[in-house]
């Protein structure tokens, strides 16, 4: 045995190392993760397209492009409310998407420019064109024309006035009864019933917005009567001693009873029977038309109504003229109100032929109702 040498029998002899073995490495999925990229831009892809198109669709409806043509009428009810304006623009196509239009309208002031009305609108109209179109002087406003005949009633006239879309009767009532014009003419006449206005709405040819306020409808009417009524002939008129409305019922009578060719003589048979009374007359025009004003439509005089009508305006009742004109007389009938003939008549009749005959006499009036 070498020396230094020394040997621990006790220390266990080293094991022999096992070999390590290599570390495997994840592989990616890499498949798996190019296909969920994929997806992914699809559907970022998908939904830009959907919203591409919504607001392309909303862009179209705002600002009117690759709309079909199409057009309709709006009408804006005085107290309609602006939720049903918009529900019309959608029933009717002018607009395809009536919460993009309140949304819109939020911002252009939509709901404080629509005025009460009747419009043609068209799908050529983008939202800010549609809302001025609604607006009180929109070119868009649809306007009509009325003819008013001569010896119309008031209710003759509302009754038209409703039928061309002009108003209704009750507002054109309304309005008559309660609201007070600034004409002279009107200041003694009380308000309260809207036949405080017959006489006065000057039959003429007139435009008027469809739809339009009864207080402009009426107003429009008055100032043209008071345009008619010149300063020559109210001069007259009062020199005459007569009162306007005076000889607007005068007229009204004449209006009523004329066969187109007679008003002057007319005229004279009802102011000599007013100012110039005889025996037989004694005051009272006997003016049939009176009566028929205050008889139910479609109902005709009779010798009966003579005694049967307990109203002002039976003339054969009452002396004098009636309350208040009996219809809207035209400026001829004025005239002769305002420039009887000259003549002794106080009795006229309507013979076979169709015209008037008039006599001086009771006499001579019943021989030829005899005859």
């Amino acid at each position: 045995m070498e020396q230094g040498k020394r040997m621990d029998n006790n220390r266990p002899e080293p094991s022999p190392r096992q070999p390590q073995q290599p570390r495997k490495r994840t592989q990616r999925k890499s498949g798996k993760v190019f296909s969920n990229s994929w997806v992914y831009l699809l559907f970022i892809f998908g939904v830009s397209a959907v919203l591409a198109a919504l607001c392309w669709t909303a862009a179209n409806d705002v600002l009117a492009l690759n709309k079909p043509e199409k057009s309709a009428v709006i009408t804006v009810g005085e107290k309609e409310s602006y939720g049903s304006v918009v529900n019309q623009l959608e029933d009717s196509g002018i607009i395809n998407s009536k919460a993009l239009f309140r949304v819109f309208s939020l911002f252009a002031g939509g709901k404080q420019k629509v005025t009460p009305g009747t419009y043609e609108l068209n799908t050529e109209m983008d939202y800010f064109a549609v809302i001025n179109g609604l607006g009180a002087n929109s070119d868009r406003r649809m306007t009509t024309i009325v003819t008013i005949p001569e010896g119309f009633t008031i209710d003759q006239v509302f009754k038209l006035l409703e039928e061309k879309g002009v108003s209704t009767e009750k507002k054109l009532q309304d309005m008559a009864a309660t609201h007070s014009y600034a004409f002279s003419f009107l200041q003694d006449v009380p308000l309260g019933d809207y036949h405080r206005l017959e006489g006065y709405l000057f039959p003429d040819t007139y435009e008027f917005y469809m739809g339009e306020d009864a207080r402009y409808v009426l107003n429009k009417m008055l100032v043209n009567f008071d345009a008619k009524l010149n300063d020559a002939m109210r001069k007259v008129i009062t020199d005459k001693g007569f009162s306007i409305r005076e000889i607007l019922i005068i007229a009204s009578l004449i209006e009523k009873e004329t066969d187109g060719e007679d008003r002057a003589n007319i005229s004279s048979v009802i102011h000599n029977r007013w100012k110039k009374p005889t025996r037989e007359t004694a005051g009272f025009l006997n003016v049939d038309a009176s009566i028929q004003y205050v008889l139910p439509e479609g109902e005709k005089v009779t010798p009966a109504h003579y005694e049967s009508v307990n109203s002002p305006y039976n003339t054969y009742k009452n002396k004098g003229l009636p309350p208040g004109p009996i219809a809207n007389p035209g400026m001829e009938s004025i005239y002769a109100a305002m420039n009887p003939a000259n003549t002794a008549f106080y009795y006229y009749s309507l013979g076979e032929d169709g015209k008037h005959h008039f006599f001086k006499t009771y006499a001579e009036h019943q021989a030829f109702l005899r005859s």
